[in-house]
């Protein structure tokens, strides 16, 4: 019988490109229910996914999981395998799931106009069509609106086998998760319940560590004390009981000297002086034991400046075409200097359609644009590296401290070859830094992004000074960085379109 769990014993894992081991001595039993896996970008957490299900191997130790396993990536460039077969199967499994995650006959042969949050509900139909023992899911809610975050969790609440779940969506982690994975290197810490629980388990366990370090500090500031009080004593008695400069006739004097060192006096406070000295060790090395991982500051800020143009673009209106029958309409747009706006509309309405045009359109030099797009194909992620590792030293100081201040290693991300899409879009975000934008378009900016990035990108986002167009399914992010909007609602003369409603 095949095991219902995946167990992982002493695994260490490496990619060669790199300078230092991404996963050391890993122990992990992991039984049927959702397990969550969260962590910073870039700390192995897919790395943990593609070892459970079999997409890679172990340097050392082993991987024990049951034969079926199913792994789905982030990134949803192609069709899954599967993808006709599935749409075209009439049993009632893949009726069910297709309806359940609202999946349309034609998928399959118009992939390449889907949204991205379209494409993953159709990986996810795909995986969960074949039942798989072990499950392990990446990111499923990048990109999906309300609606479609809905479809999905309560798909996924249903599968009652070995789950993984990689995700920065804190609220799908607490809904799901029995337990959660803390992939903290070099460490890999499972803790019960969903994120909010597991991470205040964390900040307790933080805090007792510190609190013990505390006062191992103080017992060894107070043991140096001692140590140096004693030394001091111990000469002071040495040149007393030395016999340099004593009268060679004053027999008396010298006769009290040897008298004191026979009684065994110099003998028990060599005594008490190799006591203290072994207490002092103790005490140093449990300082030095303590486990306290570094705290990297995080935290950026955007340099971009208002344009003194009237206009940073300007659309006659117009329609655009969604796929083979539908449309998007809207009326002319006006973006000024200083216009804060969001974009928003359910999966599949025209968004990222609607921001291409407008950048395509931009009265603007490409210098004082950033423009951070939904997703980036493998080889464009490979590419940001080689760009990277091209720059002049000073600028790539200066970058690589931009993203330690997004919660990222850079030499583990410098040692790499294909960034984590996390880091992909952290690379982005500091290299649109070293510019002195007077427009930021970005969509989707916190897919992929871990916790403290989102937040250092909302604070930064907040304070700027130039134009700003985002693209996001996260209200609380738009509210605090946008002051006006373009919604995309369904088009009631024309079911299927869109039509843009300014507000």
């Amino acid at each position: 019988m095949s095991p219902t769990f995946v167990r992982f014993h002493h695994v260490h894992f490496s990619y060669s490109t790199s300078s230092a081991p991404l996963l050391t001595d890993v122990s992990l039993h992991l039984s049927a229910g959702w397990t969550g896996v969260v962590g910073a970008n870039g700390a192995g957490k897919t790395t943990l996914l593609r070892l459970a299900t079999g997409a890679l191997f172990p340097d050392a130790g082993t991987v024990e999981a049951p034969p079926l396993t199913v792994y789905c990536p982030q990134r949803t460039d192609d069709p899954p395998d599967g993808l006709g077969e599935f749409l075209a199967d009439p049993g009632k499994s893949a009726a069910r799931l297709r309806d359940r995650l609202a999946l349309e006959a034609d998928w399959y042969t118009r992939w390449g106009s889907l949204s991205h949050g379209e494409r993953k509900r159709a990986q996810l139909a795909v995986a969960l069509w074949t039942d798989p023992d072990v499950l392990a899911v990446d990111e499923p809610t990048n990109h999906l609106d309300s609606e479609a975050r809905a479809l999905v969790t309560g798909a996924l609440a249903d599968f009652g086998k070995v789950g993984l779940l990689v995700s920065h969506d804190r609220a799908l982690l607490d809904d799901l998760c029995a337990r959660c994975v803390f992939v903290e290197p070099p460490d890999v810490i499972v803790r019960p319940g969903g994120y909010t629980a597991g991470a205040e388990v964390a900040r307790q366990e933080r805090a007792a560590v510190l609190d013990q370090l505390a006062v191992d500090r103080r017992a060894l500031l107070k043991t140096r004390r001692e140590a140096t009080r004693r030394e001091t004593l111990a000469a002071t008695a040495d040149r007393r009981r030395s016999k340099r400069g004593l009268d060679p006739r004053d027999h008396d004097a010298r006769d009290r000297l040897d008298r004191a060192r026979v009684s065994g006096k110099d003998g028990v406070g060599g005594r008490l002086s190799a006591q203290l000295d072994a207490r002092l060790e103790r005490q140093r090395q449990r300082v030095e034991a303590a486990d306290v991982r570094r705290e990297f500051e995080v935290g950026i800020a955007f340099v971009g400046e208002p344009s003194r143009r009237d206009r940073l673009a300007c659309l006659a209106a117009g329609a655009l075409p969604l796929g083979p029958r539908d449309v998007l309409t809207f009326p002319e747009l006006v973006l000024r200097p200083t216009d804060r706006v969001a974009l928003t509309g359910r999966n599949g309405a025209g968004k990222s359609t609607l921001l291409h045009h407008l950048v395509a359109h931009l009265e603007l030099p490409p210098e004082r644009v950033v423009v951070l797009p939904q997703e980036l194909e493998a080889a464009e992620a490979a590419g940001l590296i080689d760009e990277v590792r091209a720059l002049p030293p000073e600028a790539l100081g200066h970058l690589m401290t931009l993203v330690s201040r997004l919660n990222s290693r850079p030499q583990r991300l410098l040692d790499t070859r294909l960034p984590s899409p996390g880091e992909a879009r952290k690379l982005q975000l500091a290299l649109g830094l070293l510019r002195n934008p007077w427009l930021i378009v970005m969509d989707e900016p916190t897919n992929h992004l871990d916790l403290p990035s989102i937040e250092a990108l909302e604070a930064a986002l907040a304070d700027v000074r130039c134009a700003l167009l985002l693209v996001s399914h996260d209200l609380r992010f738009l509210e605090r960085t946008t002051t006006s909007g373009w919604r995309l609602d369904p088009d009631p003369a024309r079911p299927g379109s869109f039509v843009l409603m300014v507000t």
